[in-house]
Parts: C-alpha cells; sequence; structure tokens
C-alpha cells in the first residue's frame, strides 16, 4: 500500500538522523547507561523530540521500568506522585495523602532495585511543569536504597524549559542534570537528505523535487521538520492535481501564498508558516 511520505504523525521509519538528532539521541542513551539523576533534551515545536522518544520507548530493555508522563501540569506534590504511580502501572486513588502515596512509590523503587531494574521517569513537554513540581521531582532523586539511587528522570520539552531550569531556586536540581542536549532546526542541505530519506522509504524511485524547490523549502520552512511535512504534502497534492511530474519552486511558492489550506477528512484548516518565526510558536 502506498505510504504518505510527508504526513506529520510520529513513525520510527520515516524517522531522519541529522547530527543533531544523532546527538540528542547518545546523550538520552548516555544519560540512561550511566546512571544521570536528570537528563535532559529540548528542542522547539516539531523538530524530533517526540520521535527520539519513541525510539526509546519502541526498544524494550527487561533491566529497565519505564514511566511516562506525558504534558503534565499538576496542582501539587500529591498529584504529581499519582501521576508517577500511573505511569508506572501502579493504583492511586484520589484519596490517599502524600505521605501514603510517598511510601507507596518508594515501596515499588526498592521492589525494582531488588528485582534488578532501574526505574526511569521520562516528563514530556516538561517546559508545563512549574517550579514547585520540577522541585518535587529534584525530591525524587534523593530516594536511595544501599547508597543507590532508585529513579533516573528524563526531562523533554520545549526551550523555554531550559530557561525554567536557570532559575536560582532551581540550582539544586540544574546540578544534578548529568546529561543534556538541545535539538536545532536542519540545515538546508540536512532538509535535502530528509525530504529525500522519507521519499526514499515511502518507495520513491526518482527525484520529485527540483533543487530550486528544496531550497524555497528550506527558507519557507526554518529548516523545522513537521513544517518541511506540511509544505512537502501539499506540494504534492498541487503537484498531482496538475499533473506534474516534478514539484517546482512555482509549486512551492503557490501553496505557502496560499496561506489556508485544508486537511483532508478535517473540518479546520491548518496554516502554513511563512518562516522559521512563526514555525515556532
Amino acid at each position: 500500500m502506498p505510504q504518505r511520505p510527508f504526513t506529520s504523525a510520529p513513525d520510527p521509519q520515516f524517522m531522519y538522523w541529522s547530527a543533531r538528532h544523532k546527538r540528542a539521541q547518545a546523550v538520552l542513551d548516555y544519560g540512561i547507561m550511566t546512571c544521570a539523576p536528570i537528563t535532559l533534551i529540548t528542542g522547539d515545536i516539531g523538530l524530533g523530540k517526540t520521535s527520539i522518544l519513541r525510539s526509546l520507548l519502541n526498544t524494550p530493555d527487561p533491566k529497565l521500568t519505564i514511566g511516562l508522563v506525558g504534558n503534565a501540569s499538576p496542582e501539587d506534590r500529591s498529584e504529581m506522585l499519582r501521576l508517577i504511580l500511573i505511569a508506572l502501572g501502579q493504583t492511586a486513588a484520589e484519596g490517599i495523602g502524600y505521605a501514603n502515596l510517598y511510601s507507596q512509590l518508594e515501596a515499588l523503587l526498592i521492589e525494582e532495585y531488588r528485582a534488578g531494574r532501574r526505574v526511569i521517569l521520562i516528563f514530556d513537554e516538561a517546559q508545563n511543569l512549574s517550579v514547585q513540581s520540577l522541585e518535587h521531582l529534584r525530591m525524587l532523586t534523593n530516594i536511595n536504597f544501599a547508597e543507590h539511587e532508585l529513579v533516573q528522570l528524563v526531562l523533554i520539552g520545549q526551550p523555554e524549559l531550559r530557561e525554567t531550569l536557570s532559575r536560582p531556586e532551581l540550582r539544586q536540581l540544574a546540578q544534578r542534570i548529568s546529561a543534556n542536549a538541545a535539538l536545532t532546526e536542519l540545515t538546508a542541505a540536512e532538509v535535502r537528505e530528509y525530504v529525500a530519506h522519507r521519499l526514499a522509504v515511502a518507495g520513491a524511485t526518482r527525484q520529485i523535487f527540483s533543487d530550486s524547490a528544496l531550497e524555497l523549502i528550506y527558507e519557507r520552512s526554518g529548516g523545522v521538520p513537521r513544517v518541511v511535512n506540511q509544505i512537502c504534502e501539499y506540494c504534492m497534492l498541487y503537484a498531482f492535481g496538475d499533473d506534474a511530474h516534478e514539484v517546482t519552486a512555482e509549486t512551492v511558492e503557490l501553496v505557502v501564498q496560499e496561506n489556508f489550506v485544508f486537511g483532508v477528512g478535517r473540518d479546520t484548516t491548518l496554516r502554513l508558516v511563512e518562516d522559521a518565526r512563526d514555525a515556532r510558536s
């Protein structure tokens, strides 16, 4: 069955590993392997953080117990512990107080340690966590057994997370970050490779985008993969409608100038950004 090469849904087989992505993946692997108390991965919207996370989640390791907390903004430390326990497959009723939740988590961590498994807690979209929530997380890294730390944290979020972590009241938390990496936009050469890679995975056997089209796609997308996908998808749709065998710069310009385009089977419109600043907003 033909595949859409530029769908925005994260798909490991379409993942293009730029030098920055490889570095971020290496940092994540290093942090887990060396039992880093906290590993930090940041990047703007659409730069591939979720794809890197999925590569970890899709590679099970019997020696790891991984809990994923996504896009959370708990109101207090009790809710934070409840989210963590649920992420680890535990039951945490609403009426249980902080002390009991903490004891339950501590007992679970010790049980996992005795079974030879390390617990990794991943917080995706961690820029949504408050200063208080981040401080609560730091306290978890103090849970020890036989002088061994029982939990590792992985914080994944947008660049503002780094700004939050630089605040004086979070100095102790920042000092526990032993591995970190920041994803940035693709270069012009990488955008060419990115487009070629996704087309090849989808089964293309020839070049579909002209050199001038690829150059304009880079300029208009600012090197943000998600925006490259949007532009490329509609460029191919426009070219198909015109019975054209190649996407030209004129096609790219037309797609961008349309400003509003409709997604297939959706009632809402998608806006294609015209520069990198819009892409990161």
